[in-house]
């Protein structure tokens, strides 16, 4: 298999560290990708222009993450990370969602504040970082029961996290949400949180 991926993306992070859990990344060749390279090929594999982009061994191209992550899933029958049935899937789907939206909106802000002055929109980024707060805060409330067991659920909210310290660190968002906190310090200790830790191309 091959992956498109870009190191800053926290939708390849999810991904990455998706494949270590299940034992699969050594099966996976890179394939370094500047998404915003005017030059790019990138769109001849994903149209919408975007990163990760798998290519799987029979030659068919899969995205965006939630979709990889899919098809990760199904290709051991006894180790997964979505779980298939009742309460627990729901719950897992939805707080998969729910970190996704913080990533989403994230990244907006992100994008908006490196904009030319005359061209920033200070409420578009105040508004996605209410929407990151109110998810947040949503987590806080339900951080007793994430447990440390890797799952879309709690790869993906860690990856949440960890992009915000990397792209807003001074927002401190650990200051209301003192037990989520918690929780994501002792789950980005696993080897796929610290393997995968976004940096900045040199």
């Amino acid at each position: 298999m091959k992956l498109r991926y870009s190191p800053t993306s926290p939708y390849v992070r999810k991904v990455m560290a998706s494949a270590i859990e299940l034992g699969i990344s050594s099966s996976i060749e890179l394939l370094p990708t500047n998404p915003w390279d005017p030059e790019t090929d990138l769109s001849t594999h994903n149209p919408l222009g975007k990163v990760p982009a798998l290519i799987t061994e029979g030659g068919e191209v899969l995205y965006d993450s939630h979709v990889i992550l899919e098809f990760f899933d199904s290709l051991n029958p006894n180790l997964k990370l979505i779980p298939q049935n009742g309460r627990a899937r729901w719950n897992a789907l939805r707080r998969h969602a729910l970190a996704d939206g913080i990533l989403d909106a994230s990244i907006l802000a992100f994008l908006e504040a490196k904009r030319a002055d005359d061209e920033r929109s200070d409420n578009w980024i105040a508004r996605q970082k209410a929407t990151v707060v109110r998810a947040l805060d949503q987590l806080e409330s339900e951080a007793d029961n994430l447990g440390q067991e890797a799952s879309i659920a709690t790869i993906t909210i860690g990856v949440a996290l960890g992009y915000l310290d990397f792209r807003f660190v001074d927002d401190n968002w650990r200051a209301d949400h003192p037990a989520l906190a918690d929780w994501y310090d002792l789950f980005s200790q696993r080897p796929s949180m610290e393997e995968t830790m976004p940096k900045d191309p040199a």
